[in-house]
C-alpha cells in the first residue's frame, strides 16, 4: 500500500505514526494526477447526490467543493473482516465517516452501518491488492490506524473503475485537499487555477525564428516553417553533438547514431517489462500524456511508446524502417519518419497525429 503525503501535512508527524517492526519507506517522484480532479473533473454522475435547494446539473465549480454541497455514495466491494472474501456493498459518505447500507440502497439511518471514520485513520491506495488480497479488481484503497501496526487492522475497499476510485478517495479527503490545490492562488486578486493560462516569460517572448541561410538574414514570420526549421536546426545539433562525444575522433554512421542517441533521455527506459512499464506510469499518475519509451521483449529491434490516456495504458510500436541505406522510425507505417527516437518523441510532443493524445510529462526511471 502507498499513500502521498498532502501537502497540509508534515512529514515529521507522519513519521511519527511509524511502527519500527514496519518496513516503510519515503518516496519522491513527480505525481502528475496528484490535483487532476480539481482540473478535470472525473465524477460519475451516478455516485453523486446534490444536496441544495435547486435541481440545476451540477457546474465545475461545484464540483470541485467535495463533500459541501454533494454526497457521495454508491457500490464498493469491501474485504469482509478476518475473511479472504470480498462483498459489494452500497456505501455513503458523511461528515461523520463511511457508512454501508444494510438494506440495498436504502439511506435510511436504521439501515446504516458505520465502516469507518477519518480523523485517526490514513487511507491508502492499494498497489498489489488483486494479487495479495484476492480483490476483485485492480482499484483499490484501504484504511489505516495512525498507531496500530498490521494488515489485520487494515479496512480494505475496492471500486470498479479508476475513476470511481479517485472520485471516492477525493471526496475522503474533502476540503483539505480542495484548499491544499487553491493556497498557491489565494491572496491573488481575480486568480485560481481555472483562469490562469501558463505564460511565457519575458525573454521567450522576446525570441523570434530567424533564417541565416541566404544573403540576408530574415524573420521566419510562418509559425509552420519556423517549426520545421527548429526541429531541423535541434536535429543537426544533436549529430554534431555526437560527433563530438566520439571519443575514437572518427565518423559514426548514421544508423549507428539513432540506435544509440536516445538513450541518455529521461523517457528512455532500457530492457523493462511491459508490467514495469504500466506500474511506473501508474506511479507518476494516470493522466492524459503521461509516457516512456522502452525496449521491445517481443522483437528485439523494436521500440514501444507506452502512453497513458482516458485512465488507461496503451502500448504503439515503433518499427525502424530501412530505406536507400538509411534507418527511420515510425509509428504509423511509415507515413511519418524520423532519423532518431529523440525526434518522434519531440514530434509527437507537438503533434498528435496517430496517437489518442499529446505526449505531455515523461516517466524517469529513477523517481524524484
Amino acid at each position: 500500500i502507498g499513500r502521498a503525503i498532502e501537502d497540509h501535512e508534515l512529514v515529521m508527524e507522519v513519521q511519527s505514526n511509524w511502527v519500527m517492526e514496519e518496513e516503510t519507506k519515503l518516496y519522491f517522484r513527480k505525481n502528475y494526477a496528484k490535483y487532476e480532479f480539481f482540473k478535470n473533473p472525473l465524477v460519475s454522475p451516478s455516485i453523486i447526490s446534490v444536496k441544495c435547494e435547486t435541481s440545476a446539473a451540477l457546474s465545475h465549480s461545484g464540483i470541485l467543493q467535495p463533500c459541501l454541497s454533494m454526497e457521495i455514495h454508491g457500490y464498493l466491494h469491501a474485504k469482509e473482516q478476518g475473511k479472504k472474501s470480498w462483498k459489494k456493498m452500497y456505501f455513503l459518505l458523511r461528515r461523520s465517516g463511511l457508512y454501508f447500507s444494510t438494506k440495498g440502497t436504502s439511506k435510511e439511518p436504521r439501515h446504516l452501518q458505520f465502516f469507518c471514520e477519518f480523523s485517526n485513520s490514513d487511507m491508502y491506495m492499494s498497489l498489489t491488492g488483486k494479487k495479495t488480497s484476492g480483490a476483485p479488481t485492480n482499484y483499490g484503497f484501504c484504511f489505516k490506524p495512525n498507531k496500530s501496526g498490521g494488515t489485520r487492522d487494515l479496512k480494505q475497499l475496492c471500486a470498479d473503475d479508476e475513476q470511481s476510485r479517485t472520485c471516492w478517495m477525493t471526496a475522503i479527503y474533502g476540503m483539505q485537499l480542495y484548499q491544499n490545490y487553491m493556497q498557491p492562488y489565494q491572496g491573488r486578486s481575480g486568480c485560481s487555477p481555472l483562469n490562469i493560462t501558463p505564460m511565457r516569460s519575458i525573454s521567450e517572448n522576446s525570441l523570434v525564428a530567424m533564417d541565416f541561410s541566404g544573403h540576408r538574414s530574415r524573420i521566419i514570420e510562418n509559425p509552420t516553417e519556423a517549426l520545421s526549421v527548429a526541429v531541423e536546426e535541434g536535429l543537426a545539433w544533436r549529430r554534431r553533438g555526437v560527433l563530438r562525444l566520439n571519443s575514437h575522433g572518427s565518423p559514426i554512421a548514421m544508423s549507428n547514431m539513432g540506435m544509440s542517441i536516445h538513450r541518455s533521455q529521461s523517457w528512455f527506459h532500457h530492457k523493462i517489462s511491459r508490467e514495469e512499464a504500466q506500474r511506473l506510469i501508474l506511479q507518476h499518475g494516470l493522466v492524459d500524456g503521461v509516457f516512456l519509451v522502452r525496449d521491445s521483449q517481443s522483437n528485439p529491434k523494436t521500440f514501444v511508446l507506452s502512453l497513458s490516456h482516458g485512465l488507461k495504458i496503451k502500448h504503439f510500436q515503433i518499427v525502424p524502417l530501412e530505406d536507400d541505406g538509411k534507418l527511420f522510425y515510425t509509428l504509423d507505417d511509415g507515413h511519418t519518419r524520423f532519423t532518431d527516437l529523440i525526434q518522434l518523441v519531440e514530434f509527437y510532443q507537438l503533434n498528435k497525429g496517430v496517437l489518442p493524445c499529446k505526449l505531455k510529462h515523461y516517466c524517469a526511471r529513477i523517481a524524484l
